[in-house]
């Protein structure tokens, strides 16, 4: 009895020994077998679905999530579930066909942009996900855009075929007009009745049919009906030329067969690879999420033609067995602490393992997780080319570089002075960040538009929340908090509405902190009014008994240069040469603090930089008597010589029939909004790009739908600031001191 029982429960796991057994051995290893991408695409367009069904056929999941049923893998925060949206950045990992991928799925919505920023830096390539009917949407420009930065190869999975608006040949128009690229269409869509009922494969000549009915798992692989025969031989012959034309080996093999259709798949197959790699062409693939359909040959093109990590590094080759790693995110557990995303450049780190951090300081890695979302399984070792979660390491900050030991860093400092700290440079937390083709770029923060004042509930709570912001912040970049000295709180900036409502419901499911938001203001800056102003300060106090004397001579200008220079002209004063370095750095601060507020809103100063020309220090001036007396001077030049307001300028896309246009464009009109462009959007609907201030977009969205009784789609980004006029300087003012 015993036997036979033990017999059923073995037949039962079985298969998932199977997928464990592949799971490990792809696991580690070789990095020719790991591949490292990102999802992008616009809000709404499908990337958390097509994710949930990669970890289900793959066996990394048993069951399907759904974004409305809100059980997803990846979008695992309350808010994302409540929202059915992505907020955080997601890092998943899982096998297929002998191979380990690494994925992270990243938000859609523009609020969240720096989630994607950061993401794009920890990967190899991208697949990018468009809406079948929309095509290339607003977010997918500015996701692409942030792609091409990073020097990233993409392919495009064209989603939601299923819809009886689907356009597939509308979508690779959309690519070659909006972002300027050659894609090359590797699949055929098989519709009948405006309804998805296969793909074919136009390089292997063969016809996918998926049995959606049992979740997409089971599909068949047929030999090409004579119908579509035709066309399929066409549409390959055309994607031979086309890659020919960029591949000299393909090329080479044509001439010496002298026919475009007597090449076998494989070699086919390497010359995309080639092609994709060096960014030459745009691989699309198609299919439905939803329905089930398309994902395992997608799948099969991100092991088919993706770089692996050796080919995106190849740099690295010299420090073979060298512990090298980025940090690319840090999140906060409430039973392990701050973990910290990494992805591993080359060598290997094991638990409890020392690292070094790039700008000073070194850590214990106390254990290191294979990522799942929010689950974590913990390993002994992870290895080249490979990401990985890391507790235990409480310095770390988003885009840090860890390495194994000292030499390894005096070796990095060497072959790339330019990415890698010397000793002697500042390395601040706050400014550094590995940059270059090696490390990928620069993180870009983008400027907040919004910000608010937060406070606790009570006194007793301020601590918990200093906290929370302060963990937040590390989380998530493009969150500003500062203390404002002049009402004495605490100010947040963000992204948008959206952005600040989700952080303030953070604070309180994860911290417990019921912080109390103040109203939502613009976040204008200012800037000098004339070309330049330039004045002197005296300042004599007793402190403590001890005479504090201090004389500053400086001028503000009109300009991009560094924020403080000293003047080296034959006017400059005396007092110039004998400047201590300590005292030039205090009063650098001083002017740096200066310029964070303006005198109209208190809005920081920019393109502004200021210019020493005569100091005088006294023997007993303390640092913090310094610094006051050099931000007073610039506060009183920026009184007297005027600032005047930059407001953010907003872009706006939107989407709605034709006829509805003549309500839409006079309301924008109303809102001082500039028509960039108005072009024809499928069969009936028309596509408006505007920019419009973001003063006068207030519940824009309630506006919209009315206007159009729900019929049109918008999408709005931060563009730039712009001057305002007198009057529409007036009026802001008014209004942020409640007047209006």
């Amino acid at each position: 009895m015993t036997f036979s029982i033990s017999l059923k429960i073995l037949k039962k796991i079985k298969p998932f020994l199977r997928l464990e057994a592949r799971r490990i051995s792809s696991g580690g290893g070789s990095s020719s077998r790991t591949r490292n991408i990102g999802i992008l695409a616009h809000i709404d367009a499908g990337k958390t679905t097509t994710t949930e069904r990669m970890l289900f056929y793959s066996g990394k999941t048993r069951s399907l999530g759904e974004v409305h049923h809100g059980n997803t893998v990846t979008d695992f925060l309350d808010q994302e579930r409540e929202r059915g949206i992505t907020i955080c950045s997601a890092a998943v990992a899982f096998p297929w066909q002998e191979s380990k991928i690494n994925l992270i799925d990243t938000p859609g919505h523009i609020d969240f942009t720096m989630e994607v920023e950061l993401s794009l830096g920890a990967v190899d390539a991208a697949v990018v996900i468009l809406d079948a009917s929309a095509g290339v949407e607003a977010q997918t420009i500015t996701v692409w855009s942030q792609a091409d930065r990073y020097r990233l190869p993409r392919m495009v999975f064209v989603n939601k075929m299923d819809r009886d608006d689907a356009d597939f040949d509308g979508c690779l128009q959309d690519l070659r007009k909006n972002l300027k690229v050659l894609p090359v269409p590797l699949q055929i869509p098989i519709r009948r009745s405006k309804e998805l009922t296969g793909i074919v494969d136009i390089v292997r000549r063969k016809l996918f049919t998926w049995d959606t009915k049992k979740e997409g798992s089971n599909y068949k692989i047929s030999p090409l009906p004579e119908e579509f025969s035709n066309q399929c031989e066409v549409k390959r012959s055309e994607i031979i030329d086309i890659i020919s034309g960029i591949d000299d080996q393909l090329a080479d093999i044509i001439i010496s067969k002298d026919s475009l259709t007597d090449i076998d798949n494989e070699t086919v197959f390497k010359a995309i690879r080639r092609a994709t790699i060096e960014q030459k062409i745009i691989p699309v693939l198609l299919g439905s999420a939803y329905k089930n359909t398309g994902i395992q040959a997608l799948l099969d093109a991100v092991v088919s033609y993706f770089p692996t990590p050796s080919e995106r590094h190849k740099e690295l080759v010299s420090f073979e067995g060298d512990f090298i790693a980025r940090v690319f995110k840090i999140m906060h557990d409430k039973q392990r602490g701050p973990l910290t995303l990494f992805r591993v450049l080359s060598g290997s780190l094991k638990r409890n393992g020392k690292v070094i951090i790039g700008r000073g300081g070194s850590e214990i890695a106390q254990k290191i997780y294979e990522p799942l979302a929010n689950e974590y399984r913990e390993i002994e070792e992870v290895s080249k080319g490979d990401i990985a979660i890391c507790a235990g390491l409480k310095t770390t900050m988003t885009g840090d570089l860890l390495v194994g030991s000292s030499s390894t860093l005096k070796k990095l400092q060497k072959k790339f002075p330019k990415i890698v700290p010397q000793e002697d440079e500042d390395d601040s937390a706050d400014e550094y960040r590995p940059s270059g083709s090696l490390f990928s770029v620069e993180t870009k923060i983008p400027d907040a538009v919004y910000f608010c004042s937060v406070e606790p509930p009570s006194l007793s709570q301020q601590k918990a929340l200093d906290l929370a912001l302060m963990q937040l912040q590390r989380e998530d970049p493009s969150l500003r908090v500062r203390y404002d000295e002049t009402t004495l709180q605490t100010v947040l900036g963000g992204m948008g509405e959206l952005h600040l409502d989700i952080v303030k419901s953070r604070i309180l499911s994860e911290y417990k902190v019921d912080a109390m938001l103040g109203p939502l203001q613009i976040a204008y800056k200012e800037t000098l009014d004339v070309d330049q102003a330039r004045d002197s300060l005296l300042v004599e106090k007793e402190i403590a008994g001890t005479k504090q004397k201090i004389f500053i001579e400086l001028s503000l200008k009109q300009g991009q240069k560094d924020k403080f220079i000293i003047d080296s002209s034959k006017e400059a004063g005396e007092g110039l040469t004998t400047l201590r370095p300590r005292h030039q750095a205090l009063i650098k601060k001083g002017i740096m603090a200066g310029l964070e507020r303006g005198p109209k809103l208190g809005g920081i100063v920019v393109d502004t930089y200021a210019v020493l020309h005569d100091v005088n220090v006294g023997p007993k001036a303390v640092d913090s008597f310094v610094i006051a007396t050099a931000a007073q001077c610039v506060q009183k030049i920026l009184k007297e010589a005027g600032c005047r307001l930059l407001e953010p300028i907003m872009a706006l896309e939107i989407v709605a029939p034709g006829e509805l246009m003549t309500f839409v464009v006079p309301d924008l009109s109303r809102r001082r909004a500039t028509i960039l462009d108005m072009s024809p959007k499928g069969e009936a609907n028309k596509q408006l790009r505007v920019h419009a201030p973001l003063a006068e977009l207030s519940n824009y969205s309630s506006t919209l739908r009315i206007l159009t009784s729900g019929r049109a789609t918008f999408f709005m980004e931060y563009s730039h600031y712009a001057q305002m006029t007198t009057v529409d300087q007036e009026i802001a003012i008014k209004t942020a001191q409640g007047l209006m």
